[in-house]
C-alpha cells in the first residue's frame, strides 16, 4: 500500500515538473537594484568641423564591453551565500529548537535539516531553472521561467547571469539557493510537534517547486510584479516572509491545534539555544539583506546600516510592548523582536535610509507582538512558533512601509511615497502582498490536501503525545 501512495506521489511531482516544462519550450530582479548596470553605450563626440566641411557626421556608438567578473564582488557574494546557508543551519534550527517541548527537540533540528538537504537537490535539479532564467516565450516569463537550466546544464565555470554580472553564475545560483533553502524551512514554526517527518518532506518538495519558484520568478526573475508592476522588495519581505507565514497560516489551520493546545504547559525546552538561534539569524541577515546589492558597493553598505538599526529597534519596540503589558520583558519577547525587526527590513534594507529603518524596526516589533502573542488566540489558530505572527505580518508591514520610506536618493531605481511623492508605489506594494498571499495560500492547500489524501500528514494521537523525536527519529535527547 505505502509503495502505491509514494508512486502515486512521484506521479504528481514529475507530472508537475512536466507542466513547468511545458510551460518553458529579463527584467529588474529587486535584489540587483543595487547592482552596476551593464555600461550603457557612450555616443561618440562629433568630429571637428574642418574648414573644408560645416560639419562632420557624428560616428556610430561605440560596442560596450560586457561586464567582467570582479573577484571583490565574488568573495562578498561567497560570504554571504555562507552567511545566509547559516541561517538555517544551525540558526534557525537552534531558533526553533529552542522553542519545542523537550520531547521534540531532535525532531525539530530535523526538519530545518532535511529541507535544506531536499531544497538544495531540487533547486539543482529544476527550482533555479524555472525561477530565474528566463522564459522563451515573452507572455509565459511573466509567470514562469524557461527549463533550460534543468541539471544546471548550461552552467560553465565562467557563465555569469544577466540578473547578476560581475559574479560568476554558479556564485549567483549558490546565493539564491540559500534563499529557496530557507524560506519553506520557516514555515516548519506552523506546523511544530504534530506532522510526519515524511509528509514534511513531501511537503517542502512540493511547495518550493509550486509556490516559492514562481512567486521568486513573480519579483526577481523577470515576472509581472517586479517587471511590469514595480513592486520593491530587495531580500525578500514578501517572496520569503510572507510567503513563508502564509504557507504556515495555512499549514497549521489544516493540521489543526497541537494536543493538549490551550490546557498543558508548552513552554520552551531551552530558550539558550533560540537565543544561540537568533543571534545566528541576526549575523546571517547581513548576507541576506547587504548581500542582495550582490555587489560589494555602497548598496551593500546601507543596507547593513539598516539591517542592524531596524533589528535592534524591533526587540526594544516588542520588549517595552510586552514589558507594559504583561509586565515583565522576557527573553523570548526580545529575541522574537529582533527577528521580526529582521523580518521587516528585509524589504526595505536597501531602498531606505537610517531613519526609515528605525521607523520600520519599531513598527515590526510593536505589531508583530500583538500579531504573535494575541491575534492567534483572538482567531483560535495553533501558530506554534509563530511564523505567521511573525514572518506573515512582518513580512506584508515591511513591503508595505518600503513603499512609504523608499528614496530615490539612497536607491535610484525606488522612488517612494513619503521621499519621492510617488503614491503609486504603494499601489504597487500592495498587489504585491495581495498576489503573493492569495497564490500562496491556495496552493499550499492544495498541496496539504493533496499529501494528507495519499500518506497523511499528522502523527497519531499517541505518537504526539510521547514525543516525536523517539517516534519518528528513534532517538532522544538526555540533558
Amino acid at each position: 500500500m505505502m509503495n502505491m501512495m509514494m508512486k502515486w506521489l512521484g506521479r504528481t511531482v514529475i507530472a508537475g515538473a512536466a507542466a513547468f516544462m511545458i510551460l518553458g519550450a529579463s527584467t529588474v530582479h529587486a535584489q540587483d537594484a543595487a547592482a552596476p548596470a551593464a555600461p550603457a553605450a557612450t555616443e561618440a563626440a562629433p568630429a571637428a568641423a574642418s574648414e573644408a566641411a560645416p560639419a562632420a557626421a557624428a560616428p556610430a556608438a561605440a560596442t560596450p564591453a560586457p561586464p567582467k567578473i570582479d573577484s571583490g564582488d565574488t568573495a562578498w557574494m561567497l560570504t554571504s551565500s555562507a552567511l545566509v546557508l547559516m541561517m538555517t543551519i544551525p540558526g534557525l534550527a537552534l531558533f526553533y529548537g529552542g522553542m519545542v517541548r523537550k520531547k521534540n527537540v531532535l525532531a525539530t533540528l530535523a526538519q530545518s535539516f532535511g529541507a535544506t538537504c531536499i531544497i538544495t537537490v531540487l533547486w539543482m535539479i529544476i527550482g533555479y531553472s524555472i525561477a530565474f532564467t528566463p522564459n522563451p516565450n515573452p507572455a509565459l516569463n511573466d509567470y514562469i521561467g524557461g527549463v533550460n537550466y534543468l541539471l544546471l546544464g548550461p552552467m560553465g565555470v565562467s557563465t555569469t547571469s544577466s540578473l547578476a554580472a560581475t559574479i560568476p553564475e554558479s556564485v549567483y545560483m549558490f546565493f539564491q539557493m540559500t534563499f529557496a533553502i530557507i524560506t519553506p524551512a520557516l514555515i516548519a514554526g506552523a506546523l511544530a510537534d504534530r506532522m510526519k517527518f515524511s509528509a514534511f518532506m513531501w511537503f517542502m518538495s512540493l511547495w518550493l517547486i509550486f509556490v516559492y519558484c514562481p512567486i521568486a520568478h513573480w519579483v526577481w526573475g523577470g515576472g509581472f510584479l517586479g517587471a511590469k508592476l514595480g513592486a520593491l522588495d530587495y531580500a525578500g519581505g514578501t517572496v520569503v516572509h510572507l510567503n513563508a507565514g502564509t504557507a504556515g497560516l495555512i499549514t497549521c489551520i489544516v493540521l489543526g491545534k497541537r494536543v493538549g493546545y490551550g490546557t498543558e504547559n508548552m513552554a520552551p525546552h531551552n530558550l539558550s539555544l533560540s537565543v544561540i538561534g537568533a543571534s545566528l539569524l541576526w549575523v546571517g541577515w547581513f548576507g541576506f539583506n547587504a548581500g542582495s546589492a550582490v555587489t560589494a558597493n555602497v548598496n551593500a553598505g546601507m543596507a547593513a546600516a539598516a539591517t542592524q538599526i531596524a533589528t535592534a529597534a524591533a526587540s526594544l519596540g516588542w520588549m517595552f510592548s510586552e514589558w507594559m503589558i504583561a509586565k515583565k520583558p522576557s527573553v523570548l519577547g526580545m529575541i522574537s523582536g529582533a527577528v521580526a525587526g529582521l523580518v521587516a527590513i528585509t524589504p526595505a534594507s536597501g531602498f531606505v535610509d537610517p531613519k526609515g529603518a528605525l521607523i520600520i524596526g519599531i513598527l515590526a516589533g510593536v505589531v508583530c507582538y500583538f500579531s504573535a502573542v494575541h491575534m492567534k488566540r483572538v482567531f483560535g489558530y495553533d501558530d506554534a512558533l509563530d511564523a505567521f505572527g511573525v514572518h506573515g505580518v512582518g513580512g506584508a508591514l515591511g513591503a508595505m512601509l518600503t513603499g512609504a520610506f523608499a528614496s530615490n536618493a539612497i536607491n535610484s531605481v525606488a522612488k517612494g511615497w513619503l521621499y519621492d511623492g510617488n503614491a503609486h508605489q504603494m499601489v504597487a506594494q500592495f498587489y504585491d502582498v495581495a498576489f503573493t498571499f492569495v497564490y500562496c495560500a491556495i496552493v499550499t492547500w492544495v498541496i496539504l490536501k493533496a499529501i494528507d489524501a495519499v500518506i497523511g500528514l499528522r502523527v497519531k494521537r499517541d505518537v504526539e503525545v510521547e514525543g516525536l523525536d523517539i517516534n519518528l527519529h528513534g532517538e532522544t535527547i538526555h540533558a
